[in-house]
């Protein structure tokens, strides 16, 4: 990028006649900006790995140190067997009350008919509204960049391609999102379907959770992104361990007219490949809620529509239950023992 396109890039952040007054402050702000994106800085903060790492004198990113150490602590968490039960409850749609439509959506309605279960099941509920990178300021999830693509150990768990301050790409939400799945014993999705697909933000957090499976914890084994020395890792033999593996699944996917039959396949396939644990067949539901119907009348098709809430129950109740089951060590996939002939 020029310095030119740079600059208007940077000012178009400050639009707003209310910055008016602080332009000359705003100019020396673009220009340390510049100069971190011209530098290449990437990680301005950095310490020596130390031990416990393949390179102790890599100068690693302290941010992302910082993520890698609270999944390390929510790892130790979720397997004591004292903690509480705790299930991801993930709303995969982009609207909400607080964004243009100004109106719940029908996702966060039915998730709210799991919660009752979960509630009533003692099981502690941490709710994930994707929709708020449309409603809160600043939230974001940067893009996947598809390290793993030209080798597996250089996509780093959790993932080192952010923050990137010289791009400008830092306060990544994903940070909170992998602490929060490692949390996790148990895990439940309530999405629309958008173009027979997921939604955006649900999509975003999907991509950027490549890293759970296969992902390489120690990004001094590569000296960060040297592609050559993750592809000599790869070559000579690599795990491809499965960060998430063990945790109960529930899926419940709705929509109006199309897709909500492939939209399910790929979601469950998704968690089926990372080692997840389907809740049995009723915990993998699709459903139309007033097919062909007018939009403006969706949220009157759902009120009348009383069995896809309880088939939403249903999901709850089966996660929560496969859930106990996981916890006291009866919940053992028939194919638990057998060895995979690919692992990638």
């Amino acid at each position: 990028m020029s310095r030119q396109a740079f600059a208007a890039h940077f000012q178009r952040s400050f639009f707003d006649p209310a910055f008016d007054g602080e332009r000359e402050a705003i100019a020396r702000l673009e220009a340390i900006a510049w100069d971190g994106y011209s530098q290449g800085r990437k990680a301005p903060r950095t310490a020596k790995a130390g031990a416990g790492f393949s390179d102790p004198d890599y100068q690693l990113s302290i941010e992302w140190r910082g993520t890698r150490d609270a999944l390390l602590a929510a790892e130790a968490r979720q397997k004591d067997p004292a903690t509480p039960s705790r299930v991801l409850l993930i709303i995969g749609a982009d609207r909400n009350d607080g964004s243009c439509p100004g109106e719940i959506s029908k996702s966060f309605r039915l998730a709210n008919a799991a919660d009752e279960i979960f509630r009533a099941d003692g099981v502690t509920i941490d709710r994930l509204d994707l929709s708020l990178l449309t409603s809160d300021y600043g939230r974001k999830i940067h893009p996947c960049k598809s390290c793993v693509a030209t080798a597996m150990p250089l996509c780093h768990w959790p993932c080192s391609c952010y923050p990137n301050h010289g791009l400008g790409q830092a306060d990544d939400w994903m940070a909170e999102i992998y602490e929060r799945w490692v949390l996790a014993h148990a895990v439940m999705i309530v999405t629309p379907v958008y173009w027979g697909q997921a939604p955006s933000a649900l999509k975003l957090m999907i991509d950027r959770l490549v890293c759970a499976d296969g992902g390489n914890p120690d990004p001094s084994s590569t000296s960060g992104k040297d592609p050559e020395k993750a592809k000599a890792l790869e070559l000579t033999g690599w795990p491809y361990p499965k960060h998430l593996a063990g945790r109960v699944y529930g899926v419940a996917v709705h929509g109006d007219v199309s897709g909500v039959e492939g939209a399910t396949e790929a979601l469950c396939g998704w968690l089926d490949w990372n080692g997840l644990i389907d809740a049995g067949a009723s915990a993998r539901l699709g459903r139309y809620i007033g097919y062909f119907k007018l939009y403006a009348t969706s949220h009157d098709e759902l009120d009348k529509d009383v069995a896809v809430f309880e088939e939403v129950r249903n999901v709850a109740r089966a996660v929560s239950k496969a859930l106990t089951e996981m916890r006291a060590g009866r919940l053992v996939p028939p194919d638990a023992a057998l060895i995979a002939p690919r692992l990638k």
